[in-house]
Order: structure tokens, then sequence, then C-alpha cells
């Protein structure tokens, strides 16, 4: 693993008071590395966690020839190619009850969707195409050698990684692995990312709120954020503006978890400590984003004693803190948890009205997808002030404009990240 300043030297452009997004995933990225530690679970408790290790089927999925459809099972090599073809019914097979006989010229066997083909069939003639009358079967021409049968592997094969390691272990492969007999497998250890509000102007829920005194928002918004990702979020509460008290939240932190986040404290604001305190604890790399809303961010690599963890010093803004979460965080998390797949999927949309823009820095905006007939578009929220809540629950997907984007006309194609079921 490089160190801070290596990767640092590497980058001639580097500007810790103004990075591109990109440069700033570079950094980290190049800074985070999994974590080593892996237990084994039972399948259903293993769902959301990270496989640690390729899953290799034991067996044949399917375990035999099978039919894909309900129909007959018969000969290939009986079918006429220019007329009907004539077959005598010699029995059934069903899923799980095979039939026991033989084949011979000119005979077939009725057969349902999952059954074992019967010995000496290869073909599946599909129902909705045969003609019968009692045990005779007429099957027009058309049909071909071979259709409608799933051979044996043609799902997994006996010796096939079936499952990779650093998938998140979802439903599909939940039964993917049931299918194959897996009981047990072996994940990735659960991610602990302790984290903690900043800012004497804050107040716990249920509080009267005195004069200047917002509720703390952004910490409850965190702790969805990181439980819907699956980690371990462990709460440090509301930390006051003074120096000795951030410097022990950020010393439990570090102790305790692999990644500590906190919001409020990474901006030039004089009470504004969080940054210089983690940079007597390790090393910050930077602390400001080309980003709108994000600006104030920071990142660094903090150590007490033989204890590590990351740091991310979000924005006070509350939209600023969820926006700056979901392009930086979520996907340095993902891979520390040891996840392949670690960026948000992206599809391009029309943008329904014009947009300005500052050049030079990536600006995301909350949206509402419509779909019409000219394909899916995105509709903005409103005002996108960073203070407004209400409008990223009003949203169901944001829009990123890149840095070199200067504006934005009505009917221009732009790159829109779903919220919906977005861990």
């Amino acid at each position: 693993m490089r160190s801070l300043d290596e990767v640092l030297r590497a980058m001639p452009d580097y500007r810790p008071e103004g990075l591109r997004v990109e440069q700033a995933r570079s950094i980290i990225g190049a800074l985070v590395q999994p974590v080593r530690e892996t237990e084994r679970l039972a399948l259903r408790s293993a769902l959301g966690r990270v496989l640690a290790e390729d899953i290799v089927s034991p067996i044949d999925v399917p375990g035999h020839d099978s039919a894909a459809m309900d129909g007959w099972a018969l000969r290939g090599c009986d079918l006429s190619e220019t007329g009907d073809t004539e077959l005598s019914e010699i029995g059934a097979a069903f899923a799980g009850r095979p039939f026991t006989g033989e084949l011979g010229p000119h005979e077939c066997v009725r057969i349902m969707t999952g059954a074992v083909m019967p010995r000496g069939s290869d073909t599946v003639v599909m129902q909705e195409v045969v003609r019968a009358n009692g045990s005779q079967i007429v099957v027009p021409a058309g049909q071909h050698i071979g259709m409608h049968r799933r051979a044996a592997g043609d799902d997994v094969a006996r010796g096939e990684a079936a499952l990779h390691q650093g998938l998140v272990i979802g439903p599909a492969a939940i039964g993917l692995a049931a299918s194959l007999g897996v009981a047990q497998v072996n994940v990735r250890r659960t991610l602990r990312v302790a984290f903690f509000s900043t800012g004497d102007e804050l107040t716990p829920l249920g509080e009267p709120l005195r004069p200047g005194q917002v509720y703390d928002s952004n910490r409850h918004a965190l702790w969805a954020m990181l439980t819907r990702l699956g980690c371990e979020a462990i709460d440090l509460g509301v930390v006051a503006d003074e120096p000795h008290l951030l410097q022990a939240a950020l010393t439990e932190g570090i102790v305790r978890a692999d990644a500590v986040v906190t919001t409020g404290g990474a901006s030039e604001g004089e009470a504004d400590f969080t940054r210089q305190i983690a940079a007597r604890l390790g090393e910050v790399a930077f602390w400001k984003l080309a980003l709108r809303p994000g600006r104030p961010f920071a990142f660094g690599d903090l150590r007490v004693g033989d204890n590590t963890a990351l740091f991310f010093g979000l924005p006070g803004n509350p939209v600023a803190a969820m926006v700056a979460f979901y392009r930086l965080v979520r996907p340095a998390l993902l891979v520390l948890a040891g996840a392949s797949q670690t960026d948000v999927p992206m599809l391009r949309a029309r943008c329904l009205e014009g947009v300005p823009k500052r050049l030079g820095r990536e600006e995301v905006l909350r949206a509402v997808l419509e779909r019409g007939s000219g394909g899916p578009g995105v509709r903005l929220t409103g005002p996108q002030g960073s203070g407004r809540v209400s409008s990223m629950c009003e949203a169901d997907c944001l829009v990123v404009l890149p840095p070199e984007v200067a504006e934005v006309r009505a009917g221009d194609p732009v790159d829109v990240i779903l919220l919906e079921g977005l861990a």
C-alpha cells in the first residue's frame, strides 16, 4: 500500500484547497484497502454481506438434461423436415418423477418443465404446436433437433465459480447458492464506522430549541446511510466546538472503527477545528472540493497507537453532507468492505429545463425522473440550496453535471443517479 505522500506526489495538479471530485476519488481509492478479517455465516445470515471467496459449484445445475417447456420429449432424428411427424406417446415425465423407460423410433413422452429428459430423447416440442388424439401425437413441420432442452450444467457447471468474491450478496445470490446446496458462506467482517456531528448550535431531538439552535439532522441521516450500506454504525453523538472534546471523539472513533465520518467542522470558519485536530492525529490529504454542494470536505488517514482509521469530514449543510457521502464516502466504504462493485450506476436522461452552471466544478442537483415517449427526462425539484433537506425527500434522483460543462439547455442529455433503492 502506498503512503499518502507517494500518492500526492504522483498527482502533478494536486490542489488540496479545490480538488476535482475525480481526483479526490483517485486519492481515496489509492489509500483504501479492504478489511482482511472474515467469518463464516449461514446462508440466510449473509444477506447484504460481502463475499470473501468464490463459491465454486459442487454440482451441475441443472443436474441432468431437462425440459425447458411443457410438451413432448422425442428423438430429433424422427422429425420430418417437410411434413407432419406422427408419434406414439408411451408415458409421461414430471419434475421429480422421471420416465424410467427408453424411447424407440417414432415414440414420445409427455413431459413437464424441469423434468428429466427420457433416455433416447434429445428434443422437446412444446404443447401449443402439437395435435394430440389419445396416444397418437402429430408434430407439424418446422421443429428442429435439440429445441427446448436444457443441458446438464447449462446454468452452472460443476467446478465453475458461480459467485465471485467481492459480491454484495443479494436475494438472487442467496437463491443461486441455495440451488448449489451451499448452506454456509465466507464473508468479510462487517465494517465499523464511527460518526458524530460537530457544532455548538446543534440540539438533540426531543429538546426545545434555543435562539440560534437547530436540530441535529445530519447525524441521523448519516446513521441511516451507513446502516443501509451494511455498516456497524457507531454513534458518538454531538461534539461541541471544543478542541479537547473533538480530539477525544476522533481518538475514540479511531480506536473503535475502520473509518470516522464527521459532519461540520471541515470549512475555514473560526470555530471549525475538526480538520486541524485530524491533522494532529495523522495526515489530511485535502479539505476542499470543486463540488457543489459539498465543497468543504476533508479526507485523511489517522492513527492512535496501533489503531488506524480513514477520516471523512463532511460539510455541515444537510444536503451537502448527503451529496458528498454518496459521491465520495459511499464508494470508499464499499472498497473498504471488500466489495467489487463500488460505483453508483448512472443512466442518461434528458434535462427538461435549462440549468446555469459554473465551469470547473461538479454540480449535483436534486431532481425527479419523468418517463415519456421521448425517453426518460429529469426536472429539478426547485431551489437547490444546500440547507433544503425537504428537496432531498422530494427527489428520486440526482443529476451530476461534470466540471467541463458550462451550461445545460433544455433537452440536453445528463447523467443521473437513481436514489430509490440506493444503499
